[in-house]
């Protein structure tokens, strides 16, 4: 055990010190005992605060697990149903269409469903350069971004109106692709419980998984601990000001998103990830049923769909719930048990969550565009490798 400390100590610490992060954090617990826990390095270099174990970071699309889980809780309760037309929630996304290369915008061959939502198969999609839908969704996050940053309030719903004018890029169904689909399910869940979706969040997954430092922003008090997030560029780590996404991390935020505005410490999320391990209780608190656990980890993509899952990232993985699934541990160059699931952020933090070995692996950084690093692998095996 000490080799493995000793492993998971160097190689993080060679990642702080040779450039590539500002600061670092991972927790391992295993069967209910910390296996690894440390720090490396600074969480804000321009206020001298060192990387730390409450160290509170954006969760970016680590938001993700939380809001699958959100609607599962609803699921049980018979207050939605998977199938469920989302327009059934959100008028607004009624009577969309799709983008057609030749033909411009065509009608949607049916609706989105919530279902198509929780597996990115909805044809709802990211801001993108490269397709008409994506750049239509770029232009929509800059005005609602430029209208926040002039004191309107721009809510969730407006968020939701936005995006539901935007055309598909693909029909419901069709395949698997990133994008809004998980701030859509924030959305459907406001509509559904009738208060905003952090406050949902709160009452029945924050306050029960005792996740006092997981929100949708920092409070004034906690604000020595949020850690800055970094750029790479031609002259090393600068700070990154910018809102890709639309996230805002301050005291009025309006637009709670489901998809990446979430921020959070390894502890809370721990928490929140050994509740999923356990089958869905925390000391002793039922959150979510055994039977809903097992059916989010798991693929609920079909073979058509699971041909654009196609990122260097999730080989060997099936996608279902807003999260990756292990299938098949020699495609993915893993030594990780089949079945283990979990997701990634923007800025480098990663989950992994095991049933079959009760393990939670953790790994924070905040790094502009880091997603899946090479040195997550490394840690992971690692890891796997000190397992009885």
């Amino acid at each position: 055990m000490y080799q493995y400390q000793e492993t998971m100590d160097r190689l993080i610490r060679q990642e702080v010190e040779n450039g590539s992060v500002m600061g670092a954090s991972a927790l391992v617990l295993h069967r209910g005992r910390e296996l690894y826990y440390n720090a490396f390095g600074v969480a804000d270099r321009e206020r001298g605060y060192a990387m730390k174990r409450d160290t509170i970071i954006r969760l970016y699309s680590m938001s993700k697990p939380v809001t699958a889980a959100a609607v599962m809780i609803l699921a049980e309760r018979g207050d939605l149903d998977l199938w469920d037309p989302v327009s059934k929630y959100l008028p607004c996304f009624a009577g969309q269409k799709v983008w057609d290369g030749e033909k411009g915008e065509i009608p949607a061959e049916r609706e989105v469903t919530v279902y198509d939502l929780l597996n990115m198969t909805s044809g709802i999609t990211y801001p993108d350069e490269a397709t008409e839908p994506g750049r239509r969704m770029g232009a929509l996050v800059e005005r609602l971004v430029k209208a926040r940053e002039k004191g309107e309030r721009v809510d969730t719903q407006d968020y939701m109106r936005g995006i539901a004018s935007v055309p598909l890029i693909f029909q419901p169904g069709d395949r698997w692709m990133y994008g809004f689909s998980a701030d859509v399910l924030g959305g459907v869940v406001e509509a559904v419980c009738g208060m905003s979706f952090g406050a949902f969040l709160r009452r029945e997954l924050f306050e029960p998984l005792e996740m006092p430092d997981t929100g949708f922003f920092v409070p004034a008090g906690k604000l020595e601990r949020f850690a800055q997030i970094y750029e790479q560029t031609k002259e090393g780590l600068v700070p990154h000001t910018g809102a890709h996404l639309g996230e805002y991390y301050y005291e009025g935020v309006a637009f709670e998103s489901g998809g990446a505005g979430l921020v959070s410490t390894l502890d809370d999320y721990a928490h929140f990830a050994s509740m999923l391990v356990q089958g869905g209780t925390y000391k002793g608190k039922r959150i979510l049923g055994t039977k809903t656990v097992d059916f989010m980890a798991r693929n609920h993509l079909t073979e058509r769909q699971r041909q654009s899952l196609d990122w260097d990232s999730v080989k060997g993985y099936g996608y279902g719930c807003l999260m990756r699934v292990l299938e098949n541990g020699g495609a993915a160059g893993s030594n990780a048990s089949c079945g283990e699931f979990g997701w990634d952020g923007w800025a480098g933090n990663y989950v992994t969550m095991d049933r079959k070995e009760d393990l939670v692996f953790l790994y924070f950084i905040q790094l502009c565009g880091a997603g899946t690093t090479p040195l997550v692998r490394k840690l992971r095996m690692a890891t796997y490798g000190a397992l009885e």
